[in-house]
Parts: structure tokens; C-alpha cells; sequence
């Protein structure tokens, strides 16, 4: 028990340095060198965490069935460990307007957002818990095009952590990224009522509105929640992207940034407007379709494979129990209950968009 303490405080501390210390140098050196040596710490990472390791692979095979050999997952894992690392990287070359960023960041579909923004009634990215998205959504505001995101900070709500390291994660993580937004994240607390009057002022103002669509509702949202299938299983998510586009009839569009091979460049792929005039279930069906087709392309890039508590009224339940991709009894919430664990050595990807 004392071992697996001194190690969580370990991690703990080899985070925060690696957040506060080690990323803004490797964010300085050349780019070949900088993602090279996240790449190593990822790898070490992968070797010293054995039961994040395991339980990540375990996840991937639960809701990926057959689609995932053992070695597979393993190599998955791997990946996933490595993208964590870079995104630290990602967040802190976010400087000089994310000119550095920028050089490495490809936009292909660069032409749909600009067509749809040319309509003068904003448009709408819808994305997922997928790759750097969030310092990606920053590249995209310095390359001239307005973005505002809905999502919360979770270091704002999280259970268990102090003000000090709410202060520590708001200075290291989100003020980097707050310098290129148009305006502040629109933040859908419990109880808010104002988040799609928000987000219809920013589309009137011609900006792109980001939502990521596969955070589980909340308890107040389940009502408005609709059935869709989501990486081969039927989920309830909240069909918010789509109700906004039918409402503002602002262009709705896919987006997804990947990493390539060489681990430091990236491609945005933006797609052509979604068909949103049908049934809203129908069409938000086609956006979870989206996602989950990008999610199987490349399943290391998507956030949610480790348990996460669920900020506000999922309970004790991890984002994937709280879809319903997992059963509620083999998620280690649920199991275990959210130990000091589920905080240990937070890394970008425990950031929710």
C-alpha cells in the first residue's frame, strides 16, 4: 500500500514537472527532436503504468470486440500514451499567435469553412474527445477564423482536486489556449440555461462554433438526450450540434484532428456541410456515424478508453460506463469506487473540451 502511494505521488509530481518544466523546452527545440523525446516519456509511461495499461487494453477490446486483436491493443496503448505526451508539447508551441503550432498543422477542407462562413451565419465544427483537438481548435482561430468552444474546464468542477492545483491546471493548460479563442469557452454548467443563446450569438457574429458530441449527458440533460449508435452500441448522447444548426441555420460541419506517423505534424480534416433538414435523430445519427468512423481509423487519438470521472451527475461512473459502452460492473468507478488514482498524474487528454 505505501509502495502504491509513493508511486501515485511520483507520477503525480513527474506530471506537474513535465507540464511546468520539460514541455515548454522540448515545445523550444526543433520539432523532430521535441516530439521525439514526448514520444520517449510516453513510452516510459507506457512501461511504468502496468494498470492503466492493462485496463486501457482491457477497454478497447470491451468495446471494440472483435475488431481488436490482443497485440493490437497493446500497440494501441502504446499509441494513446505517446499522443498524451505530445499534447503537452502541442499546448505550449501555442505562442506568437500559434506560429509554431501552425507551421506543423495541416487544414485540409480549409474550403468548406470558409463557405460556410461566407453564408454570414457562422458555422459549426462538430468534433469528439479526439487528438489535440483543443490546441487544434486554437491553430484554427490564428489562421483566421474566429472560434468560440462550447465546453467546460474541468479543473473548474472536478471532484477531489485543491485550488492549487485548479490555479496550477487553468495557468498550464487553459490560458495558453484561451489566447486564441474569439471568446471565452461557453461553459454548459447544470442548472445554465444560456448556453444556446450564447452560441447563437457568436454564429450571428459569423464564428465557428465548436462542440465535441460524445461527452455523456448529465442528469438534468437526460431528457433531451436521443438514441444513436455509437462504436456498435446503442448510446443516448445530446443531439445539441444538430438542434443548433436547425435553429441558427448555420452550416454544420465534421471535423477531426489527426497526428501523423512522424508524431509532430497534424492534419485537420474538415468535411462539407452535414444534411441537417431531416428528423434531428436522423441527422445527429449521421454525426455519431462520423465519430465513431474516426474513433475505429485511429482509436489511440480518442480521449475516453481510461476511466474519467464523470464531473456531474453521472456518480461514481467513468465516461464509457456512463454510455454505456462498458457494463457499469467492470468499470472501475463503479467496482472500486474513484480512488486517488483517478487523479494521478493528469495528463492532457484528462482535459474536457
Amino acid at each position: 500500500m505505501g509502495d502504491s502511494r509513493a508511486k501515485r505521488l511520483l507520477l503525480n509530481a513527474e506530471g506537474v514537472a513535465y507540464w511546468a518544466v520539460a514541455a515548454p523546452v522540448l515545445a523550444r527545440l526543433p520539432a523532430a527532436l521535441g516530439y521525439r523525446m514526448a514520444c520517449w516519456r510516453g513510452d516510459w509511461l507506457f512501461r511504468c503504468q502496468a494498470e492503466k495499461r492493462t485496463e486501457l487494453a482491457r477497454n478497447l477490446r470491451l468495446v471494440l470486440e472483435n475488431e481488436l486483436s490482443a497485440e493490437a491493443a497493446r500497440q494501441v496503448t502504446r499509441e494513446w500514451f505517446r499522443l498524451s505526451s505530445c499534447e503537452a508539447v502541442d499546448v505550449k508551441r501555442l505562442r506568437h499567435r500559434a506560429r509554431p503550432l501552425r507551421r506543423l498543422v495541416e487544414i485540409r477542407g480549409r474550403e468548406h469553412l470558409e463557405a460556410a462562413l461566407a453564408t454570414g451565419k457562422g458555422a459549426i465544427l462538430c468534433t469528439a474527445h479526439f487528438g489535440s483537438c483543443s490546441s487544434g481548435f486554437s491553430v484554427l482561430h490564428a489562421s483566421g477564423f474566429p472560434v468560440t468552444a462550447i465546453g467546460r474546464w474541468p479543473h473548474n468542477y472536478m471532484v477531489g482536486l485543491s485550488s492549487a492545483e485548479r490555479w496550477f491546471w487553468d495557468r498550464v493548460y487553459a490560458r495558453p489556449l484561451r489566447r486564441d479563442r474569439q471568446r471565452p469557452n461557453i461553459e454548459p454548467w447544470p442548472g445554465r440555461f444560456d448556453v444556446a443563446v450564447r452560441a447563437a450569438a457568436a454564429l450571428r457574429a459569423n464564428e465557428v462554433v465548436t462542440i465535441s458530441i460524445d461527452s455523456p449527458p448529465m442528469d438534468s440533460d437526460r431528457a433531451r438526450a436521443v438514441e444513436v449508435r455509437f462504436l456498435g452500441h446503442q448510446v443516448r448522447l445530446l443531439p445539441g450540434a444538430v438542434v443548433l444548426a436547425q435553429v441558427t441555420g448555420a452550416p454544420l460541419l465534421m471535423g477531426f484532428l489527426y497526428r501523423s506517423p512522424d508524431y509532430r505534424h497534424q492534419v485537420w480534416e474538415i468535411s462539407a456541410p452535414v444534411p441537417v433538414e431531416e428528423e434531428t435523430a436522423t441527422a445527429f445519427g449521421r454525426c455519431a456515424a462520423e465519430v465513431s468512423a474516426a474513433i475505429r481509423r485511429s482509436p489511440a487519438h480518442w480521449d475516453f478508453w481510461l476511466p474519467r470521472k464523470h464531473g456531474h451527475g453521472a456518480g461514481s461512473m467513468s465516461s464509457l460506463a456512463a454510455l454505456g459502452l462498458i457494463p457499469p460492473e467492470q468499470d472501475r468507478f463503479t467496482s472500486r469506487g474513484a480512488g486517488p488514482s483517478a487523479r494521478q498524474a493528469i495528463p492532457a487528454r484528462w482535459i474536457d473540451r
